[in-house]
C-alpha cells in the first residue's frame, strides 16, 4: 500500500470497494424479485479474501463478482467506470477498510448505503516490522521513521490483514454470514449452515497451524511484506518485514544491515517473498546473507502461480513453508 502513489479520480471513486463487506439490498428490500441474476443476490467483492467468504457462505444463492482480478496487486487497483456503476447496482458489496485509504474515502463519497465494514467484525491491532519481536529494539532511528508512515486501517496504525489469522477470519466470516441473512432472509438458514461449515474449516486450519508451529528451531521469519502480523502473534512467531506494511516501500541500508544481523542472531534460514510484488529485494538480501528464498503468500489474490486453488489450500502451503523455514520438529 503505497500511500504516496497518486490515484486517478475514477479509481478513487470506484476503488471504494477494495476491502469490505458492504450491504446494499436493492431499495431496502430483499425479495427475490428485487434481486438480479435470476433471483440470486448480486455480490461485489473488493478482493479475493472477501470473494472467498461470499462464495463459501453465499453458495448457490449468490453471484459473486470481484473488483480485483487475478494477478492484479490489490493496492494498485484502478476501477473502470463500468465497475463503479456496478457497485451501485449490487445487492451486497464486500470490502475491508484500511487496505487503501483513498478507496475508503471514495466509498464515503459515493454514498453507498447499508455498508458493513469487515474491519468492524473483528478487532484490529497495530503491527509493524518491529511489533512482537522482543529483544530487538526496532523502534529507533531511520527504521522507526519508515514505520511511522504506514498508518493503515480504520484506526491509526491498525493492520488490515486480518484474513491471514484463521481465528480472526472466522470472526469476519460470522459477520458476513449475518449480513447475508439480513439481505436475504428467505435463505437465512442456508447462509447460517454455510457459515458454520466455513468456521469449522477455519478452526481446523487454526489447529493445524498451532500444532505445526509449536516446536521450531527458530521463531523468526523475514518477509518482504509485513502482512503476517496477526499470524505471527497468533502462533508465537516473530515477523521481520523488509518493507513494512507497504509492499512497495524501499528499505533503508540501515534496515538491510539490521535484518542481516537478526538473521544471524536468530538462526533465520529463509527470506520470504510474495507472488504479486517484486522479489528483487528479498533475493538480494538472501544472497548477501547466504539464505534461501521461498514464497509466503499474503492471499490477496489467487493466480496460476499460487500454491493452491483456494484460501485453505494456500494457507496450508504457507504452513508447510513456515515449518520448513523455522525448522519445525
Amino acid at each position: 500500500m503505497n500511500v504516496r502513489r497518486l490515484i486517478p479520480a475514477t479509481a478513487v471513486a470506484g476503488a471504494v470497494t477494495l476491502g469490505i463487506v458492504t450491504l446494499s439490498a436493492c431499495g431496502g428490500t430483499s425479495d427475490a424479485a428485487d434481486k438480479g441474476s435470476g433471483g440470486k443476490l448480486d455480490v461485489v467483492a473488493s478482493f479475493y479474501p472477501m470473494q472467498y467468504l461470499a462464495e463459501q457462505i453465499g453458495g448457490g444463492h449468490v453471484t459473486v463478482d470481484t473488483l480485483t482480478k487475478p494477478g492484479v496487486e490489490p493496492h494498485d487497483l484502478e476501477l473502470k467506470p463500468r465497475q463503479i456503476g456496478e457497485l451501485g447496482e449490487a445487492d451486497v458489496v464486500l470490502y475491508l477498510k484500511g487496505i487503501q485509504p483513498a478507496v475508503d474515502d471514495a466509498i464515503a463519497q459515493a454514498g453507498v448505503k447499508n455498508t458493513v465494514d469487515a474491519a468492524t467484525l473483528t478487532k484490529l491491532e497495530a503491527h509493524g516490522t518491529e511489533v512482537g519481536h522482543e529483544g530487538h529494539d526496532h523502534a529507533e532511528g531511520e527504521h522507526a521513521e519508515e514505520e511511522a508512515g504506514h498508518d493503515h486501517g480504520s484506526e491509526a496504525g491498525a493492520d488490515p490483514h486480518v484474513w491471514l489469522d484463521p481465528v480472526k477470519y472466522a470472526e469476519v466470516a460470522k459477520g458476513v454470514g449475518s449480513a447475508l441473512e439480513k439481505a436475504d432472509p428467505a435463505n437465512a438458514a442456508d447462509y447460517r449452515k454455510n457459515t458454520d461449515a466455513l468456521v469449522k474449516k477455519l478452526g481446523d486450519l487454526n489447529t493445524a497451524f498451532a500444532d505445526g508451529l509449536k516446536n521450531t528451531t527458530t521463531k523468526t521469519f523475514i518477509t518482504t511484506h509485513s502482512a503476517f502480523g496477526y499470524l505471527a502473534e497468533r502462533y508465537g512467531l516473530d515477523q521481520e518485514g523488509i518493507s513494512g506494511i507497504d509492499p512497495e516501500s524501499e528499505p533503508s541500508p540501515a534496515r538491510i544491515k539490521e535484518l542481516q544481523d537478526i538473521a544471524k542472531k536468530d538462526g533465520v534460514t529463509t527470506v520470504f517473498f510474495e507472488t504479486l510484488a517484486s522479489d528483487k529485494t528479498a533475493k538480494t538480501l538472501a544472497g548477501d546473507a547466504g539464505l534461501r528464498t521461498d514464497v509466503l503468500d499474503p492471499l490477496e489474490g489467487i493466480t496460476d502461480t499460487s500454491k493452491g486453488d483456494d484460501y485453505i489450500e494456500v494457507m496450508r502451503s504457507n504452513l508447510a513453508a513456515l515449518q520448513k523455514a523455522l525448522g519445525a520438529k
